[in-house]
C-alpha cells in the first residue's frame, strides 16, 4: 500500500474531522484544532456551570452528571476510538474501589492503573515511531492515572488509618466513604480536566460540587478581624481574565516563535557541525525557550476553564486578594526569573509534583528520591529522551546544590555583589535548564547524542566536576519531593 502523502500527515487524527476545513485554512494540524476547539467549548461550559447549575439551586448528582457527560463527549470528540483507554481505566479502577480490601486497594489500584499506562506508552512508540500527535490519548490517560492513584492512597488513609499515624495534610484529605460510581466518574472525566488535567484531591473537587470549597477555604481566615460579619462570595471573573490573557500571548508565542524555531533545529547539519560553541549555547536556549508557549497555553487554559467554573480557589493572600490558584500548574514568572535549578522546576508542572509527593515520595519505605525519579520516567513514558533528562537532571541538581552551599555566602556581603551573583545563577540556571530538558522533547537516542557530542558533554563534565571536588553538605528530611522536570 502506498504511503500517505506528507501533506496529509499533518491532519491525522483519532478524533472528529468537522473542523478539517478549519484546519486547511489556518494550516495547523486537526488533532491541535480540536485539542483548542473543545478547550475554548469547556470555557464556555464552565461558565454556563457556574451561573446556571449552582450548588444552591442543583442537586450534587446532576452537577456531577453534567461534568461527566461533558467530559465524556470531549473525550470522544478528541480522541476518537482510543479514548476507549480512559474508560477501560475508569473502570477497572472503579471495580478494584468496590471489591478490593481496604489493605490493598491503593497498592492494586497503583500497579494496575501504572501498568495499563505504561503498556500504552510502549504501544505509542511502535504505533507512531515518535511521531506524537501533540494531543494524543497518553495525555488524558496520565492526568487519569495520577487521579486514580491519589484517590485509592486517600481512601487507604481515610479507611485504614488512625489519624495519628497521618501527616497533617493527608489527614486532610483522607477519604473516609468511598465514593459512589457517578462521584467517581465525574472525579476522573469531568469536562474541566479531563482534556489535560490538572490532577486534584478528591475531597476539594466534591467540595466545590456540593457548593462548600470556598467556604472551607475562607474559614481558615477570621474574617470579623476583617471588619467582615459573614463569608465574602468571591468571584473567579478577574482571575479567569488574567489567565485568558496569558493564555493569547502564549498561543501568538506559539504561532510565531514555536514554528520559527522548531526542535528540529537542533540537529541540523549547521548546528551540529558549523556553528561555533557559544552559537550553539544560545541557540539551544532560544530552542528550548520556543518549546515552552504550548505549556504555558495548555496548563493557563485548563486553570482558566476550572476557575470559570468556580472550582481552583486556594483563599487569601498577605494582602487580603482572593487567590485562584489552587490547580494552577505553573509559575510563569518564577520560572522566567528562577535562579536556581531548584526554584525552576518546583514552579513547573506543580500538581504532578504534588502526586509524586503524595503517593510516592512521603510513602516511600527506603530511597524515597531515588523511586519518586523512577516513578515519574515511568509516568511520563518509555521514550529514551525522558531518561537521558532525568539522568542528567539528577547530575545538575546535586552539582547546582554543591555550588549553592560552598559559594553564595560569599555574595551575600554586599548588595552589588548579590545582584551579580543572582544574574550569574539566573543565566546558568536557565542555560543548565534547556540542556537537560532538550532531551525530553527531542525523545529518541540518536537526535540527544548528537546534541550532546555536539555540546561536548560539558554540562555533565562541569557536573561531575563538581560532585568530586565539592562537599555536599547533608541536608535535614523534607516532606518536600525531589525536584523533576515534568512535562
Amino acid at each position: 500500500m502506498a504511503a500517505e502523502p506528507p501533506s496529509r500527515l499533518t491532519y491525522r487524527t483519532t478524533g472528529s474531522t468537522c473542523l478539517h476545513p478549519l484546519s486547511e485554512l489556518l494550516g495547523i494540524p486537526l488533532d491541535q484544532v480540536n485539542f483548542v476547539v473543545c478547550q475554548l467549548f469547556a470555557l464556555f461550559a464552565a461558565f454556563w456551570f457556574r451561573l446556571y447549575l449552582k450548588p444552591t439551586k442543583t442537586s450534587p448528582d446532576v452537577r456531577h452528571a453534567f461534568a461527566t457527560i461533558f467530559g465524556v463527549y470531549f473525550v470522544i470528540f478528541c480522541f476518537g476510538w482510543y479514548s476507549i483507554h480512559l474508560f477501560v481505566l475508569v473502570l477497572m479502577g472503579y471495580g478494584i474501589m468496590v471489591t478490593a480490601s481496604i489493605s490493598n486497594i491503593h497498592r492494586y489500584t497503583f500497579f494496575v492503573a501504572m501498568g495499563y499506562l505504561t503498556i500504552c506508552h510502549i504501544s505509542r512508540i511502535y504505533i507512531f515511531h515518535y511521531g506524537i500527535l501533540s494531543t494524543d490519548f497518553s495525555g488524558p490517560l496520565m492526568i487519569v492515572t495520577q487521579k486514580i492513584t491519589i484517590l485509592a492512597f486517600q481512601v487507604h488513609d481515610g479507611l485504614s488509618k488512625r489519624p495519628e499515624d497521618l501527616s497533617a495534610e493527608q489527614h486532610r484529605l483522607a477519604v473516609k466513604v468511598k465514593p459512589s460510581l457517578l462521584e467517581y466518574l465525574s472525579y476522573l472525566l469531568n469536562f474541566m480536566s479531563v482534556i489535560v488535567g490538572p490532577c486534584n484531591n478528591f475531597k476539594d473537587y466534591v467540595a466545590f460540587i456540593e457548593g462548600s470549597h470556598t467556604h472551607m477555604k475562607l474559614l481558615e481566615v477570621n474574617w470579623k478581624q476583617r471588619g467582615f460579619h459573614s463569608l465574602p462570595d468571591p468571584s473567579p471573573t478577574g482571575a479567569v481574565i488574567h489567565k485568558l490573557c496569558i493564555t493569547l500571548g502564549s498561543l501568538l508565542l506559539f504561532l510565531t516563535l514555536t514554528k520559527t524555531f522548531p526542535v528540529t533545529c537542533l540537529v541540523d547539519d549547521w548546528f551540529v557541525h558549523k556553528a561555533n560553541f557559544l552559537t550553539r549555547l544560545c541557540y539551544l536556549y532560544i530552542v528550548m525557550q520556543a518549546s515552552k508557549p504550548k505549556y504555558y497555553f495548555a496548563w493557563t487554559l485548563a486553570d482558566a476553564v476550572n476557575n470559570a467554573a468556580g472550582f481552583g480557589f486556594s483563599g487569601v493572600d498577605e494582602n487580603g486578594n482572593f487567590c485562584w490558584d489552587l490547580l494552577s500548574n505553573l509559575n510563569i514568572w518564577k520560572i522566567e526569573t528562577a535562579t536556581s535549578f531548584k526554584m525552576y522546576v518546583e514552579n513547573w508542572n506543580i500538581q504532578t509534583a504534588a502526586w509524586l509527593k503524595s503517593v510516592c515520595y512521603e510513602r516511600a519505605p527506603w530511597y524515597p528520591t531515588v523511586l519518586t525519579f523512577i516513578l515519574s520516567a515511568l509516568w511520563h513514558g518509555v521514550y529514551p529522551g525522558y531518561y537521558f533528562t532525568f539522568l542528567t537532571g539528577i547530575l545538575v541538581t546535586l552539582a547546582a546544590r554543591a555550588v549553592r552551599n560552598n559559594c553564595r555566602q560569599y555574595f551575600l556581603s554586599s548588595k552589588a555583589l548579590k545582584v551579580t551573583y543572582d544574574v550569574v545563577t539566573w543565566a546558568v540556571t536557565q542555560l543548565a535548564v534547556s540542556y537537560t530538558a532538550a532531551p525530553f522533547v527531542m525523545l529518541a537516542v540518536e537526535p540527544t547524542i548528537s546534541l550532546y557530542k555536539s555540546m561536548y558533554f560539558f554540562l555533565h563534565i562541569i557536573s561531575l566536576l563538581i560532585i568530586l571536588f565539592l562537599p555536599i553538605k547533608p541536608q535535614a528530611h523534607s516532606q518536600r519531593p525531589p525536584q523533576t522536570l515534568n512535562s
